[in-house]
C-alpha cells in the first residue's frame, strides 16, 4: 500500500513538472466605439465600429519546452465584429494570425498565416499603430505599416536579440502550380530598440498582389480580382505584376516625450500585367513622409499628434495627387487594461489621380478603412473604449 502510495505522489510530481514545462494563455482586445465620418461618399455617417484602435480579437498563445533551449510554439488569432458577431478578414476563423513553429537561441522559425517584415518593424513607428487607430494610418495603409495585409503560406525567420538588434524575414509560396512567382511575398527587415532609440527598416515585394490569392486578395474568399482594394487613393494601380514597399522609421524618448518619423516607397511596377488597364507597362511610385509625437502627461493620460504627407505618382503629365493628413489622439487609462479615447483624422487631397477602372480622375480623400469622400476633404472622429484580457 505504501508502495502504491508513492509511485502515485511520484506520477503526480512528475505531471507537475511536465505541466509548468509547457503553457497555453488565452487573450484578447475588445474595442468599440462610436464614430463620425463627414463624407461618406458624400454623406455624413454616424455608426458603431469594432477595432479601430486596436482589431477586436481572441487568442491561443502556446508554448512547449522541449529541452536544449528548443521550445515548440503556436498562435490562432481570430478577429471579430462586436456589433454583430461575425468573423473578421473575409470570414476567416483565424484570420489574423495561425502559425507553428520553434524557437531556440538562434532565432524562430514559424509556418502559417503571419505579418511581414515591414510591419513587424517600421509598423510600430507610426503613429495608427501606437495611438491613433487605423484611422490615422496613411491614406489606404498604403505601404501596409498598419497590417491591412497579411501572408498566407508563409515560412518567417526571426532573430534572436542581440543587444537591441533583431532582424528577419519571411517567404510566402504563391501556390500556383506551374508558377513559382505567381502571388509570390517575400519581406525582409530589423530593428533597433534599446534605452531612448528605437529604429526600424524594411521592405516587402509581393506578385500580381490583386490576383485572387495575391497580398490585397488573400482572405480566402471567393472574390474577383482587385477587389479587396477600395481606397481611392490606389486603387487604381493594383493592376501591377509588382507591388513594392520600402520602409524606414525612428523614434527617440526624452522624459514623458517621444517624437517618431517614418518614410516609405511604394512601387507598382508594370501596370496592366494582372488585368487590362490602360497604362499597361508603366510603373507608379508613391512617396509617405510622418511625424508624429507623444506625450505622456501622466501614467494615465496620453495624448498624441501626426502629419502625414503622401505624394503620388505621376499620371501622363497629370497633376501629382496629394494628400495632407492630420490626426489627435488622447487616450485615458482606467485600468491597465480598460482604456477610454478620442480620435480625430483630417485628410485633404489634390491633384490627380486613377479610378479603379483606370480614368484619369481628381483627387479625393480617402481615411484609412473609411468610405471614401466624394470630395477633396474628409473628417473622422471617434470616441471608443478599448478592454485586454
Amino acid at each position: 500500500m505504501k508502495k502504491s502510495l508513492l509511485a502515485l505522489a511520484a506520477l503526480g510530481a512528475f505531471a507537475g513538472v511536465a505541466h509548468a514545462q509547457s503553457s497555453v494563455t488565452l487573450y484578447g482586445i475588445i474595442d468599440e466605439g462610436f464614430n463620425i465620418n463627414t463624407n461618406s461618399g458624400g454623406k455624413h455617417l454616424y455608426n458603431l465600429s469594432s477595432g479601430v484602435m486596436q482589431g477586436s480579437r481572441f487568442g491561443l498563445r502556446g508554448t512547449e519546452d522541449l529541452g536544449g533551449g528548443l521550445k515548440a510554439i503556436f498562435v490562432l488569432e481570430n478577429g471579430f465584429d462586436v456589433n454583430n458577431g461575425k468573423l473578421g478578414q473575409g470570414g476567416l476563423m483565424f484570420g489574423r494570425q495561425a502559425y507553428v513553429g520553434l524557437s531556440s537561441q538562434f532565432g524562430t522559425v514559424t509556418l502559417g498565416r503571419q505579418y511581414d517584415s515591414v510591419v513587424d518593424y517600421v509598423g510600430p513607428l507610426e503613429a495608427g499603430d501606437q495611438w491613433g487607430g487605423y484611422i490615422a494610418a496613411h491614406p489606404g495603409d498604403i505601404d501596409n505599416f498598419n497590417n491591412a495585409y497579411r501572408t498566407n503560406n508563409t515560412v518567417k525567420y526571426t532573430s534572436a536579440n542581440y543587444g537591441g538588434l533583431t532582424f528577419g524575414g519571411t517567404y510566402s509560396f504563391g501556390g500556383q502550380a506551374g508558377n513559382v512567382t505567381g502571388n509570390q511575398i517575400w519581406s525582409l527587415g530589423a530593428g533597433y530598440n534599446n534605452g531612448p532609440l528605437v529604429l526600424g527598416v524594411g521592405y516587402l515585394n509581393a506578385r500580381t498582389p490583386a490576383a485572387s490569392g495575391g497580398l490585397f486578395n488573400n482572405s480566402g474568399t471567393a472574390s474577383a480580382a482587385n477587389a479587396a482594394v477600395t481606397s481611392p487613393v490606389y486603387a487604381g494601380f493594383t493592376s501591377a505584376n509588382t507591388y513594392q514597399v520600402i520602409g524606414a522609421g525612428g523614434a527617440y524618448t526624452f522624459g514623458a516625450a517621444t517624437i517618431g518619423a517614418t518614410y516609405s516607397n511604394i512601387r507598382f511596377g508594370n501596370l496592366g500585367a494582372s488585368f487590362t488597364s490602360p497604362f499597361k507597362g508603366q510603373s507608379a511610385t508613391f512617396n509617405n513622409a510622418e511625424l508624429n509625437f507623444k506625450y505622456q502627461l501622466t501614467p494615465a493620460l496620453l495624448v498624441g499628434a501626426a502629419y502625414d504627407y503622401t505624394r503620388g505618382a505621376e499620371i501622363n503629365g497629370a497633376s501629382r495627387a496629394q494628400y495632407h493628413q492630420g490626426s489627435l489622439g488622447v487616450d485615458y487609462f482606467l485600468s491597465k487594461r480598460t482604456d477610454v479615447y478620442v480620435i480625430g483624422v483630417y485628410q485633404h487631397a489634390l491633384g490627380e489621380t486613377l479610378s479603379a477602372t483606370g480614368a484619369t480622375v481628381n483627387a479625393t480623400a480617402g481615411i484609412n478603412g473609411l468610405s471614401g469622400s466624394s470630395n477633396q476633404n474628409q473628417l473622422a472622429a471617434r470616441v471608443g473604449i478599448r478592454h485586454k484580457f
